[in-house]
């Protein structure tokens, strides 16, 4: 036992009855030698002994007492000495049995409408009872008729049970990630092959609840304070961010005025004055997650001052109100105050020196990318009359004989393929020469399905679906003799499947996202992860619902934050899909057939009409501008070509069940496991087997298809639509199966990239204005939000800049009228996400028509600005939308409403982008935005846009295999190239120019649809729900045509 050598009879006696390794910690330590410096209390630590072995009567008396349950602490004895002396309790004993039982503590959460997560309980008597109310699916538990899609937390009713699990859903990779406490570096561990839940305890059940890869945690000392830190969510990816002492890095923000409140509510319900909770903060609203009872703020010395001050008024309020406990001016401790360290935290913010003047902040960056490397895209069409297919059908669609059914779970493909196994024989029998052509076409298509269905052994990752549409109905009699009913006797199959984010892929989106953090964010360098835990950094990252383009999106965040570990959990914890702002041609589709249609005469007639505006100084004026001369010459040499290389695989594909039949290791390649690997299988190419999970059963097909229809010998036409698709077939072989030496597939790729180089833009819109016309239709709603992210970015920085500008007046508040509309959009929406988390008030339905806006705390952090964000959107999405981006950007000038008006692209970029051969995968549009703060608020140029390009990986695999990509070309990857600009060096465009320019191709805000309830990955949907909040702030409505 251990006591305060000051003496005097008007000090305060405080008892401390905690286990020595709590006490002798550093943060107590500080707090309790601050309150010593004071002069006012005399401290008596008891100590383990005293604690452990000493009966409660000879425990030091006092008239305070701090006493909190840790490992080993005997909590029913120091209840029983607080009952018999009766001291002030900093923290009630009673409560504190809570906090050993997670099901306790959300049961108080909730009585004291404290919100929280929606949950479950899975109560069991003993080990792995079965319990009649939970139900467990592949996707999905249902407990009570409580249903949770994956991903979902599961965590142990057993409050010191660390190990938290959460499931992912099959459809983005399956696996489970365990969280756990800090144990070195590591704090969660991702385990891809389990799936099933735990079954030997009790456990909580609850929706996981995206929070952009950051935790909050927030430390209450008595009810009017709370102090918050950010942290880096262990769900992303497991590794702990320290400093360079070794501690983990946290940085303290500032919480909102609900969270404010939430923290009051837990200080009082739980009746623990100093206690720390977890918070999520998902959706613009906030959830507890976790209450843990005594905490304390680890290196903050101002934190330590506040604690100890607020401290000693709760002490002197409860045993000694006739002393004055008002602070003193100046804190007796201050004196002998050690400096806080602030090496590897301060930095110069956003600011940019040299290029770009001390003057000028970096305030927006937005980037719109395609995806990385893919696997070709197929599908198998094929009518279907055998009466299992049909059964199935009718199983999945409810039994309606003229409804169409979609298989995308395990359960149904494997439905499917158990039927298909009985349609086809297990090997070619060599009689059926004898067949019909027709028969046997349809006996290959089946058994290119139960290829398609038998890859990888297992059913996961997000690239096969199935779609059974009926055709053909008779009437039959009904079971029960009681009339006729339909039933289909014949239905069109649809298998698509491939466009799988390959090895390479997911390297390059990797790469990609590590050039970024090293340069799109200058004077921040690799602080960019320091910016991005701050909430300094505003980023969101969206996706369209393609799989590939949803990894990379993942794989790329991986590099830009520097994430470890597999990419699905990364894709669930950071990445919102968005398929109406990113996916889809439908708009645009009469348009794009008007153009394929025009395009096809072109070609065919080998001769191109021109344009009034065409001349040599501007060749992209042009219809069908790019198209090579001779392309009526090379139809049939491409047809030819392909007729040969299909030859040849079909020959590498014969008797490939005898063959795989002896690599058997080789017959199972897992393309989930596929999806987490940056290197080529190097012993799958050894054995001379086609990379990656294809076949060559499916690669016979993938060509044939091509050579099928290319070119229809019956009718003697060419399908110029299919350009593309065997160009692409083409690089991906000479990039990933090079070792098959397939004969004349470099000649081929040669005269496919010329006719592909022309078709491909073409496709966009065989001129300037179709190319703009067809262009606004598909990214519309896309550059309607660029749009609303720069106007926030500039409303937030004057917000920020000028003093007397206060949140109330900001102008990106939306007016009445539009709020109400915004009111009723968002409430329509509540069904999006996969289970609602509380009801929500009126009230609180005013606070979300904001975007909820999370600061930094300058109080505690050491940052020079640290009001000042940077906002990073960045839209992954497919090749479609790329060029239809560019064609806005460089033809908007076009538009009658902008007569007279420059490009937005600059004359020297114009006729690069003309010889630009293709916007290969990871090309990209950057666009950020720069405030220099010399410059007056009102002034234009306060304001300006840089654009820039890149074409992606578009080098030939022919190109130079000597030179440095030649070890790329082993590893089956080509490089990106740099991004380019589209302005001329020193040009000034200001965000009113830009936003005058593209504002009548973007979406106005009024027009945002409330986005369509999720499908299967309901999580991705987070981002959704703001995107119709965001839409508010944007003060531009119909028919106002001027930038301010």
């Amino acid at each position: 036992m251990a006591v305060d050598d000051n003496e005097g009879a008007d000090r305060v006696t405080i008892g401390v009855c905690v286990m020595e390794k709590k006490v002798f910690c550093s943060p107590m330590e500080q707090i309790l030698e601050r309150l010593r410096a004071f002069g006012e209390f005399e401290i008596i630590i008891f100590g383990d002994k005293v604690i452990l072995e000493d009966p409660i009567e000879i425990w030091p008396k006092c008239d305070c007492l701090i006493a909190f349950c840790s490992s080993g602490f005997p909590l029913q004895k120091a209840q029983a000495y607080a009952a018999l002396r009766r001291p002030f309790l900093v923290n009630e004993l009673e409560p504190q049995y809570l906090l050993h039982d997670r099901r306790k503590v959300y049961e108080h959460l909730e009585k004291y409408g404290i919100p929280v997560p929606s949950y479950a309980l899975v109560n069991r008597e003993y080990p792995y009872q079965e319990l009649d109310h939970f139900i467990e699916q592949e996707d999905f538990v249902e407990i009570h008729g409580k249903r949770f899609l994956k991903p979902f937390v599961e965590k142990p009713a057993n409050g010191d049970d660390h190990r938290i699990m959460i499931y992912y859903p099959n459809s983005a990779g399956g696996g489970m990630k365990e969280l756990f406490r800090k144990v070195g570096n590591r704090s969660s561990e991702f385990h891809p092959d389990v799936r099933r839940v735990r079954r030997e305890g009790s456990y909580i059940y609850e929706e996981f609840m995206p929070t952009g890869g950051t935790d909050v945690k927030v430390y209450t000392v008595g009810p009017g304070y709370a102090h918050a830190e950010a942290r880096k969510s262990p769900v992303v990816d497991g590794v702990v961010m320290r400093n360079p002492d070794g501690k983990e890095v946290r940085y303290p923000v500032l919480l909102t005025p609900t969270e404010k409140q939430m923290a009051r509510d837990v200080c009082s319900a739980f009746r623990q004055m100093v206690c720390g909770f977890d918070l999520l903060r998902c959706d613009g609203r906030s959830y507890v997650c976790d209450v843990n009872g005594w905490s304390f703020v680890k290196n903050s010395y101002k934190y330590y001052d506040d604690a100890a001050c607020i401290l000693r008024k709760i002490f002197l309020d409860a045993k000694a109100p006739h002393l004055s406990s008002i602070i003193p001016p100046t804190l007796p401790w201050k004196s002998n105050e050690p400096d806080q360290s602030t090496e590897g935290l301060t930095r110069q913010g956003s600011g940019i020196i040299g290029t770009f003047g001390q003057s000028e902040e970096l305030r927006c960056v937005i980037v719109v990318i395609r995806h990385g490397d893919r696997t070709p895209k197929q599908k198998v069409k094929l009518k279907v009359t055998e009466e299992n297919l049909l059964n199935l059908m009718l199983k999945y669609n409810g039994g309606k004989p003229r409804a169409e059914t979609k298989l995308k779970s395990a359960v149904q493909l494997q439905d499917l393929l158990d039927a298909t196994r009985q349609l086809v024989p297990p090997t070619r029998s060599g009689q059926e020469s004898d067949s019909d052509a027709e028969d046997l076409e349809h006996i290959e298509k089946l058994r290119q399905v139960k290829a398609v269905l038998e890859e990888g052994g297992h059913f996961s990752g997000i690239y096969r679906k199935v779609q059974l549409k009926p055709l053909k109905w008779i009437k039959v009699p009904k079971h029960n003799g009681d009339g006729e009913e339909e039933r289909p006797i014949e239905a069109l199959m649809i298998l698509k499947y491939g466009g799988v984010l390959t090895h390479a892929g997911r390297k390059q989106a990797e790469e990609l996202g590590r050039f970024f953090r090293n340069n799109i964010y200058p004077g921040e360098g690799t602080g960019l992860l320091r910016l991005h835990s701050t909430y300094r950094h505003d980023l969101k990252i969206y996706s369209s619902d393609e799989g590939r383009v949803q990894m990379s999106a993942a794989a790329f965040a991986k590099g830009l934050l520097d994430l470890e570990g597999q990419l699905t959990p990364i894709l669930v914890s950071l990445v919102s899909k968005d398929s109406s702002m990113l996916d889809g041609l439908e708009d645009a589709s009469i348009e794009m057939d008007e153009a394929k249609a025009r395009l096809h005469e072109i070609i065919i007639s080998n001769a191109k009409t021109e344009n009034t505006n065409g001349s040599e100084e501007f060749p992209w004026m042009v219809d069908g501008a790019g198209l090579p001369a001779n392309a009526s010459q090379l139809l049939p040499k491409m047809a030819k070509l392909t007729k040969e290389v299909t030859a040849q695989v079909k020959l590498l594909a014969e008797g490939e069940d005898e063959k795989l039949a002896l690599t058997s290791s080789f017959s199972r390649y897992d393309q989930a496991k596929a999806l987490g690997k940056t290197t080529i299988d190097v012993a799958r190419i050894a054995a001379g087997l086609p990379c990656g999970s294809e076949s060559f059963l499916l690669m016979f097909a993938r060509w044939k298809k091509h050579e099928r229809d290319l070119y229809n010998e019956r009718k003697d036409r060419f399908d110029i639509t299919q350009i593309p698709d065997v160009y692409d077939s083409c690089k991906y072989d000479l990039v990933h199966n090079a070792h098959l030496n397939l004969e004349g597939l470099e000649e081929l790729y040669k005269v496919a990239q010329l006719l592909a180089d022309g078709v491909i833009p073409n496709e966009y819109g065989i001129n300037p204005a179709q190319k703009l016309k067809i262009g606004s239709k598909i990214a519309r709603r896309l550059m309607g939000k660029v749009l609303i992210d720069l106007r926030n970015t500039r409303e937030e920085a004057i917000c920020v800049a000028d003093p007397n500008f206060t949140e109330d007046e900001a102008i990106f508040l939306p007016t009445k009228e539009l709020e109400h509309q915004q009111k009723i959009q968002l409430r329509n929406e509540d069904g999006r996400r996969s289970s609602t988390t509380s009801e929500k008030s009126m009230d609180q339905e005013d606070e979300d028509d904001r975007e909820t806006k999370y600061r930094l705390d300058p109080k505690y952090a050491n940052v020079k600005t640290p009001d000042r964000h940077v906002r990073t959107r960045l839209y992954f999405t497919s090749e479609s939308h790329i060029h239809s981006l560019m064609n806005v950007l460089r033809y908007c000038n076009l538009d009658e409403s902008l007569q007279g008006e420059d490009s937005l692209v600059c004359q020297s970029t114009l006729d690069r982008l003309h010889r630009t051969r293709e916007l290969d995968y990871m090309s990209n549009i950057v666009l950020r935005m720069f405030e220099n703060t010399e410059v007056p608020l009102e002034d234009e140029k306060r304001f300006r846009i840089e654009m820039t390009f890149s074409r992606g990986a578009d080098l030939s695999p022919l190109e130079d295999k000597t030179s440095e990509t030649s070890p790329l070309l082993q590893e089956h990857t080509l490089p990106i190239m740099g991004p380019e600009r589209l302005q001329e060096v020193g040009s000034c465009l200001t965000l009113d120019k830009f936003e005058k320019m593209v504002r009548p191709f973007a979406m106005p805000p009024e027009d945002f649809p409330p986005a369509a309830p999720p499908q299967a990955l309901g999580y991705f949907s987070k981002g959704a729900g703001v995107l119709e909040r965001l839409a508010s702030f944007w003060p531009f409505h119909k028919g106002v045509t001027n930038g301010k």
